[in-house]
């Protein structure tokens, strides 16, 4: 029998991940690999099948020595652990198959894969296999149309260990209807929404639950009510069967805004348990938003359609997250504080902001080839990068764009803490979504908080629980619980700029060396004491930085060897980059030349 080792890199810490928040609760990950869970269903019952999340535990040599083949899924923020895997399954002469988002866009690109799965494979796996065993398998399979989702399989959450993650995933539909510049979902999965029936769902309901599992189910469609017959015909199925058990999962999901003119469906939304969604607000600049062709983000009988789309959800019962793009064509300087503005009054507190990135294949990155604005280099994990030449000079760009994410989760968490009570005080508190809760767990979990909180949080913490405890004690629970995401996500931010100030430091110190030895006053040949004591500096720089805030991908070690490399150098610099660069060190003309 065949032994196939199911692999998923690690993600890089990221807001929406919460890794943070999670350790709180002595968990490792937020959700689990449903796409490998999905493709290990389609195994025949002859294969061995073992599951390593690295983002819960270590891939083992053991592992390797075990695995007759390696199958991954990743997205592209896991690629710099993917390539990691990758060569470390080579060295053990492991073949690697390779599927999901990011093989699908960029395996021509990808180095050390065996063979290629790609799109959605519920129509190609068994043919994979059946070459791979012949001897006839191909490097590249691609799929012939998009897979009917009745042909789905009830994923193998038996081969994890469910107690390691703050939630499970499900999912109902692949596509989305509308087509907006920057996405890539509707080039990835079409823009029809193919769905499972009811009977399918209840029936991956139904094992989730035989297996144990009680609390947050994510619903990972990337647009929920992209079909709206489809989902209309499953909600009711759903909500009857939470009320059956006595609602033992709190639901959510992603969808477009448009959810707000959807009155009827939204109320079936709560009663199926329903308490957050996560909507692609983008920017509160109409013209922009008409540029990406996102009109459902737009009413022209509203001026502040998004706002009161975002408050009527919240009066219905459930949370609203929030995705914003800066560096879009019409954004101007006020674009920055139109944002803070925005989030801080709408009460959005998980807001997921992020700079505009040129995804392959999407409809920007053809007119921006078009318009000869791409930059030769790869998509960065660095939260700073741009690989393109945005309207907006990129420093202003840069520098906005960290003032953001400074402003909304500052140092203090003062006004993080200020769009939770905005928030609370808008919220319906729907009886079977927000439970009750014993005082000692409300105890334990606030005193877990505060000891992870700095003494600048401290105060604005003590106030905010003192209020929600006064004033809306029913909704105290949900307070804690964004509590501990807020403390995740100020500390993902001061990782942030640790890393970034530290690839800066590099910068600046390189271009004080190269000063010294080239510029008008240089006096005398620099010295090898010199060049070691540069060298040293930086090492001891490093070395400070905390060791959880280092991950697959985060460019330390390149930058450190660019700089070592740019000391001995002989030659004369053009400029001095340390690699990877971010975005505001960057000569885009020149760039965008090569």
């Amino acid at each position: 029998m065949p032994n196939a080792l199911l692999l998923y890199p690690k993600h890089p810490p990221t807001y929406w991940g919460n890794n943070y928040a999670l350790d709180l609760l002595g968990i490792k990950a937020a959700f689990p690999p449903l796409g490998l869970l999905t493709v290990a269903a389609m195994f025949p019952s002859r294969y061995n099948l073992r599951v390593v999340d690295l983002n819960v535990t270590p891939l083992e040599e053991s592992d390797l020595e075990w695995a007759d083949l390696a199958f991954t899924s990743t997205m592209i923020p896991q690629r710099p652990s993917l390539e990691e895997v990758v060569e470390r399954c080579n060295r053990a002469q492991v073949p690697v198959i390779a599927g999901g988002p990011h093989p699908t866009t960029f395996h021509e690109e990808m180095e050390g894969i065996d063979h290629f799965v790609l799109d959605e494979v519920e129509e190609t796996f068994s043919t994979f296999l059946r070459d791979l065993e012949n001897g006839t398998a191909r490097t590249v399979y691609r799929a012939p149309r998009k897979p009917d989702m009745s042909t789905a399989p009830i994923p193998r959450f038996d081969l994890i260990d469910m107690k390691e993650y703050h939630s499970m995933c499900l999912q109902f539909s692949r596509g989305c209807p509308f087509d907006c510049e920057f996405c890539d979902i509707t080039k990835l999965y079409g823009r029809v929404s193919r769905t499972k029936s009811p009977e399918q769902m209840v029936a991956e309901f139904d094992h989730l639950y035989e297996l144990g599992w009680r609390g947050p189910l994510f619903l990972v469609d990337d647009n929920f009510i992209g079909n709206k017959r489809e989902v209309s015909k499953l909600l009711p199925v759903i909500a009857e069967w939470q009320k059956e058990r006595g609602h033992p999962y709190a639901l959510f999901t992603e969808a477009s805004v448009n959810l707000v003119r959807m009155n009827d469906l939204m109320d079936v939304m709560i009663d199926a348990g329903f308490d957050a969604v996560f909507l692609g607000i983008e920017t509160p600049n109409p013209k922009a938003l008409k540029k990406m062709k996102k009109p459902q983000n737009l009413d022209r009988r509203d001026d502040n359609y998004l706002f009161t789309s975002v408050r009527k959800i919240q009066q219905k019962g459930m949370m609203v997250l929030g995705g914003f793009i800066l560096g879009l064509d019409d954004d101007d300087d006020n674009a920055f504080d139109a944002q803070i503005e925005f989030i801080q009054e709408a009460g959005i507190p998980i807001a997921l902001v992020g700079l505009l990135t040129a995804l392959k294949g999407t409809n920007l990155w053809t007119r921006l080839e078009r318009e000869n604005r791409l930059l030769d280099k790869p998509v960065e994990i660095d939260a700073t990068a741009l690989n393109f030449k945005p309207q907006m000079d990129p420093r202003t760009l840069v520098e906005g764009y960290l003032r953001v994410v400074g402003t909304i989760y500052d140092s203090t968490l003062e006004n993080y803490f200020e769009r939770c009570l905005t928030l609370l005080e808008n919220l319906n508190p729907i009886p079977h979504i927000y439970k009750p809760v014993s005082k000692h767990l409300l105890y334990l979990s606030i005193m877990g908080i505060r000891r992870r909180l700095t003494a600048d949080q401290l105060p604005v913490f003590s106030r905010y629980i003192a209020r929600v405890s006064r004033e809306l004690p029913r909704l105290l629970p949900l307070a804690i619980r964004l509590a501990a995401m807020g403390y995740h996500c100020e500390k993902l931010t001061r990782q942030q700029t640790v890393l970034r100030e530290f690839k800066a430091y590099l910068g600046s110190e390189l271009a004080s060396f190269n000063e010294a030895r080239w510029g008008p006053d240089a006096a005398s040949a620099v010295t090898d004491q010199v060049r070691q004591e540069a060298v040293q500096r930086a090492v001891a720089r490093q070395r400070a930085i905390p060791d959880e805030f280092r991950h697959a991908g985060d460019g330390i070690l390149e930058a450190m060897e660019a700089f070592r490399l740019a000391l001995s150098s002989e030659a004369r610099p053009a400029m001095p980059v340390i690699l990877p660069v971010a975005a505001d060190t960057v000569d885009f003309d020149e760039a965008a030349r090569s």
